[in-house]
């Protein structure tokens, strides 16, 4: 935590920090806003989490290799800049959006800002990690990466909870979560202002403005270096593993669990704790370095807690939507809540040595 209290981390710890918070603030209240308040013809409850969340990654598929070459070229505080001055434009029109009352208007305008954040989130990306080896030593990359990564997870459980909150109000929640995406855009932008020059790695990179020939070029230059490819591999496994609980709490909680909204932020809650708990673990258990023996591990106890979290949810009776007090009196739902705890904490351990 030493590291929060340096010029060199802290700025862009709290810039990412912030940026994760309103991507999540942003998604889980209109996942719910679909999922429990409005009726779309076209967009079942069932699938809305699905949608979203495959209209965000849409464009880290599409441009990361060319987001990799722009944090090559240019100085990386320069990009976080303008990264966080394009996510308050998208923030304007998501409000906007938010406080309409045609519902198709809002629905679409809404899913275009999903993908126009998942660009924003592309940009910023390559910056992310490209930023921390230029700035912390062999004995903090470890320390570091956990920070990030945990900052990441908590940056995700305060989005979410907030977003789930406003949206949830009995009035005015629509308007109160526009106020909030607006704000913590604005809030980023300033707090970029005082991250470090980062110089460029190649400023005299030439761009291969084709996305796909790139992508195929970068995968390859990565087989090339077997530990990289392998943990490369890993990775995106963990965010695929992750990505499918994410998108699908809310319809989890609602129809599984039998729960409202308040519900569904509780089981974010549970996730980001726990990966935040197995990050920071990693900075002990490895010594300060790179220690990848904390990733099998952490593979078996995903798989371990997965398949309890299975058993524990099958077998519960149907039921009337609960809320938070009536869900928490039921013992079953402990032992669901205690093998999501479980489950994170070791995508915790299994994704931090990794990225490190």
């Amino acid at each position: 935590f030493a590291l929060l209290g340096q010029r060199r981390f802290a700025p862009f710890f709290w810039t990412q920090f912030l940026g994760a918070a309103n991507d999540n603030l942003f998604k889980f209240a209109f996942t719910v806003l679909v999922t429990y308040q409005l009726q779309v013809e076209w967009l079942p409850p069932s699938l809305a989490g699905l949608a979203i969340g495959a209209l965000f990654i849409l464009p880290f598929l599409l441009f990361s290799a060319t987001s990799g070459q722009l944090a090559d070229k240019l100085d990386k505080a320069l990009l976080m800049r303008f990264v966080k001055s394009l996510e308050i434009g998208i923030m304007g029109l998501a409000a906007w959006a938010f406080v309409q009352d045609a519902v198709n208007v809002r629905v679409v305008t809404l899913l275009a800002c999903v993908f126009l954040m998942g660009l924003h989130s592309t940009l910023f990306g390559p910056v992310k990690f490209a930023y921390l080896p230029q700035h912390l030593g062999e004995r903090e990359i470890t320390g570091g990466n956990g920070m990030v990564e945990m900052g990441t997870f908590v940056a995700i459980l305060l989005g979410n909870v907030v977003g789930g909150l406003l949206i949830g109000m009995a009035e005015g929640g629509s308007q109160a979560v526009a106020i909030g995406c607006v704000a913590l855009a604005l809030l980023g932008r300033v707090v970029v202002q005082f991250v470090p020059p980062t110089p460029a790695t190649d400023p005299t990179l030439k761009i291969n403005p084709n996305p796909f020939t790139e992508t195929w070029r970068n995968l390859k230059l990565a087989h090339g270096n077997l530990v990289v490819f392998r943990s490369l591999l890993g990775i995106s496994w963990m965010w695929f593993f992750g990505a499918v609980f994410l998108s699908q709490f809310p319809a989890f909680a609602k129809e599984v669990l039998h729960g409202n909204e308040q519900v569904a932020s509780l089981l974010l809650v549970v996730f980001s704790i726990g990966i935040g708990i197995g990050s920071l673990l990693c900075e002990v258990l490895s010594r300060r370095h790179v220690e990848i023996g904390l990733v099998p591990l952490g593979a078996m106890g995903m798989s371990v807690f997965s398949i309890a979290l299975y058993f524990a949810a099958r077998g519960l009776p149907p039921a009337e939507i609960m809320g938070l007090a009536a869900f928490m009196d039921q013992g079953a739902h402990w032992r669901i809540m205690l093998d999501l705890a479980l489950l994170s904490l070791f995508a915790g351990l299994y994704s931090v040595p990794m990225y490190a």
